[in-house]
């Protein structure tokens, strides 16, 4: 398990001065995608106000960055939709004061919602030019309590559990056991569970040795590849 970021937490700086010409289109996501669809959370809305998505997304993608859809990141890997971000982070009922895992960073962008929320993030990514640069990146913008791992995120991270909450941004055949394992007592998890074509939003909360269930709606998301994920991508 090789680690991107290691430094002490740091409160994110601010953008640089000047226009922030993507700051009507945020705005216009937050209203159109994410109330009108129900997400109410105002912790949840102000920290999707304040990460700026286009900062995530390739250069030649920025003009898209705050439109309703998933969008290419490279290696076959995307962003997610914002609402699905937004309705995963409302999920796990964030209050502050948690240490969460994320698995699949991609390109950063759902770690820096989460940094916003809580105490701590940590994040693995199985594919290590994506680590390395969702790393970076996350350190150039000053989320310094997200912290960046490259190896298989099915297995979670064991030497730093428990979590009180864990965010899975890919989707998994069935749920991996490892990350069961690795919630604190209380503790939330929320994955997407099926096949390429469909697959379902799983909420799941530990409740001393058993785990209960509630399944939220369908979804869409590249596979999760890994000892107890797919052990290749699944055919579409």
């Amino acid at each position: 398990m090789k680690l991107f970021s290691d430094h002490a937490p740091t409160e994110r700086s601010e953008e640089p001065s000047g226009k922030d010409q993507f700051a009507g289109p945020r705005s216009e996501m937050i209203e159109t995608q994410l109330r009108r669809r129900g997400v109410t959370d105002s912790r949840v809305l102000a920290a999707m106000a304040a990460v700026p998505r286009h900062e995530f997304v390739p250069k030649e993608l920025r003009h898209r960055s705050y439109e309703d859809v998933p969008l290419p990141i490279g290696e076959g890997q995307t962003i997610s939709q914002p609402y699905i971000v937004a309705a995963m982070t409302v999920a796990l009922g964030l209050t502050g004061t948690e240490r969460v895992l994320e698995i699949g960073t991609g390109c950063g962008y759902q770690a820096a919602v989460l940094s916003q929320l809580t105490k701590i993030v940590f994040s693995v990514e199985s594919r290590s030019e994506l680590a390395s640069t969702a790393a970076a990146r996350l350190e150039k913008l000053g989320y310094g309590n997200v912290h960046v791992h490259c190896g298989d995120g099915t297995l979670g991270l064991s030497e730093l559990a428990p979590f009180d909450a864990i965010l899975v941004a890919a989707a998994a055949p069935a749920v991996p056991e490892p990350l069961r394992a690795q919630l604190a007592e209380g503790g939330r998890l929320i994955l997407p569970v099926g096949d390429a074509e469909n697959q379902e939003l799983r909420l799941i909360e530990r409740r001393g040795n058993s785990f209960h269930t509630l399944v939220l709606e369908g979804c869409r998301f590249v596979p999760l590849v890994g000892y107890h994920g797919w052990k290749e991508p699944p055919t579409r």
